[in-house]
């Protein structure tokens, strides 16, 4: 199972563009296997920085709770129908199982067989003689399975039920008990003794099987190719032929066809309700087209592997991706502070600091392995900077950022300053994007002492196209806030040229009287010098509560 590098839910630019570098760090270096993912579509901008730097874009992973499609067993051993007994115990054998799925040519499960199905074919119907006897096969099934060759062939893949007589017993007695059943049902299985032979061929008999590695003299086959009586030689003796003979049985009348399918996409927990009151040997796990993907069994289900993450840009749980608490977290690289609800069951290297954007971490990270990133990757990371810190102008920024930035500089093939600008020129939210996709977009949750509440923010060039819509983000603030069960909703929309920002709220309680800037509108504050979320609005959020909590 590889391994996933995250950034939070509604990502930004720095949550992409950190989780691109580091799995491309990763994979120079301790995991092969790591690929970039994001649980959300890039931004408008965010996809401008992925087609300047020629990269592409992160694996989309919504949920990455364990489905059977990753738990179930994808080498397995298979039978169609017209397959014979001895092949499929065979195979099973080989791979210890207890149960196979049946498919079709196109791959499509049809069947299941099960050990104890399939031993009914040689077994059932033992106090029965005659059905003993009976065999469903084709003579070439039956060459295959003794390792013998034709002396004459009739018709050799054609399906037959055959009945097994062998030419044990005296050649009058044999000739008596022969003539009592149709000719062409019977297969005679015979060592070197021509007062058996003749008697079978002048009855025309469906096959004569010579036993012992012998061959049937030149006359018998003259007369048995007049008779229309196939003849087969094996190498066995007359009891390992007959045996074999027996285990030559097409497998098509033991397949169970009322079998439990599973979706490859169903959770693993619903998979466990499902299968917990079944004995059904295994289950195929298929495609929506019907398409076998693996099989699973009960066991496979015992202790599923978990998968396995790297968080960046965040370390809350309420801003990972959907099943991030079942999951194995290996890493966590970021910048803002410590949230709740992250744990491990061993020791993890967890790296957090007070700099401006996680792509200054991940970068910090190459410089120090000694490796230089490729141009797109430099510029990815250099556009998370210039994301997180306005192009070092936000109060979060720090000389480890400009450090890093300066570095990143001369890695990429464009001028840096010239494409910033054109950076915050694009995707313009408010101009591109409905109100609730303006909303959602960068949105995370918090939660401070008992309240919970989500803070979106965006950038734009003005506040000009803010006033247009001023009422219709307002409403679907509130549709947010109760699509989610939070207290209340906040959208910060910062102005990249003045350097502040105007907060709009979906609910205004008491504790806003305390906020100590201007008020423009219902559930509407100008904060002027305020672009961070983290260093800033949440702070500055935090208090409020708090102080209306203790008065």
């Amino acid at each position: 199972m590889s391994v996933l590098v995250f950034g939070h839910r509604n990502p930004d630019t720095d949550a992409i563009c950190s989780a691109i570098a580091y799995a491309d760090l990763l994979q120079q270096t301790s995991r092969p296997d790591a690929i970039a993912a994001c649980c959300g579509t890039p931004n408008k901008r965010t996809e401008y920085v992925l087609k300047r730097a020629k990269v592409s874009p992160p694996r989309i992973v919504m949920d990455v709770r364990p489905e059977l499609e990753d738990v179930c067993q994808h080498s397995y051993v298979s039978a169609k129908y017209g397959d014979v007994f001895y092949e499929v115990y065979q195979r099973m054998k080989e791979r210890e199982v207890r149960a196979i799925p049946i498919i079709d040519d196109e791959n499509k499960v049809v069947g299941v067989l099960s050990l104890l199905q399939l031993m009914d074919l040689v077994f059932q119907d033992d106090r029965d003689p005659l059905k003993t006897r009976t065999v469903k096969t084709s003579l070439q099934k039956i060459c295959e399975i003794v390792g013998g060759e034709f002396q004459h062939a009739i018709d050799p893949s054609q399906h037959d039920e055959l009945l097994v007589m062998v030419g044990a017993m005296s050649a009058g007695g044999f000739t008596e008990r022969m003539q009592k059943f149709p000719a062409d049902k019977l297969i005679v299985v015979s060592g070197d003794r021509p007062t058996i032979q003749l008697p079978a061929i002048e009855h025309g008999v469906r096959a004569l099987v010579v036993t012992g590695g012998y061959t049937l003299s030149s006359g018998l086959v003259q007369l048995a190719q007049a008779r229309n009586v196939a003849v087969l030689k094996s190498p066995f003796d007359t009891a390992t032929t007959t045996m074999r003979i027996k285990s030559s049985q097409f497998i098509d009348s033991a397949i169970d066809t009322h079998f439990l399918a599973l979706s490859a996409k169903m959770p693993v927990d619903e998979a466990r309700l499902t299968i917990e009151k079944s004995n059904e040997p295994i289950f195929p796990v298929i495609t929506d087209s019907g398409l076998l993907v693996g099989i699973l069994s009960k066991s496979d289900l015992v202790n599923p592997p978990k998968p396995k993450l790297i968080l960046v840009d965040h370390n809350e749980l309420s801003q990972a991706v959907n099943g991030a608490e079942e999951a194995e977290i290996l890493e966590v690289l970021d910048h803002h502070r410590l949230g709740g609800g992250l744990k491990s069951t061993q020791p993890i290297r967890f790296i957090n600091e007070p700099v401006g954007s996680t792509c200054t971490l991940v970068a910090r990270q190459f410089r120090a392995a000694g490796l230089v990133p490729r141009p797109g990757v430099a510029l990815c990371m250099a556009s998370g900077i210039i994301s997180d810190t306005l192009f070092l102008r936000s109060p979060t920024t720090t000389d480890v950022d400009r450090d890093i930035l300066n570095w990143l500089r001369t890695l990429c093939d464009i001028d840096l300053d010239d494409y910033a600008k054109e950076f915050f020129e694009i995707g313009s939210a408010l101009r591109t994007c409905t109100p609730s996709e303006v909303v959602r977009e960068d949105c995370k949750e918090f939660t401070e002492h008992g309240q919970r509440f989500s803070i979106s923010q965006i950038e734009e060039n003005g506040f000009d196209l803010f006033w247009d819509r001023k009422d219709e983000l307002r409403a679907a603030l509130e549709s947010l806030c109760d699509d989610q069960r939070l207290d209340f909703s906040a959208l910060l929309i910062t102005d990249v040229v003045s350097n502040g920002s105007l907060l709009l709220l979906s609910h205004e309680s008491e504790e806003w009287d305390e906020i100590n800037y201007p008020r423009l509108d219902r559930n509407l504050y100008q904060l002027d010098n305020v672009v961070s979320r983290k260093k800033q609005l949440l702070p500055l959020i935090a208090q409020l509560i708090d102080s209306a909590r203790n008065r």
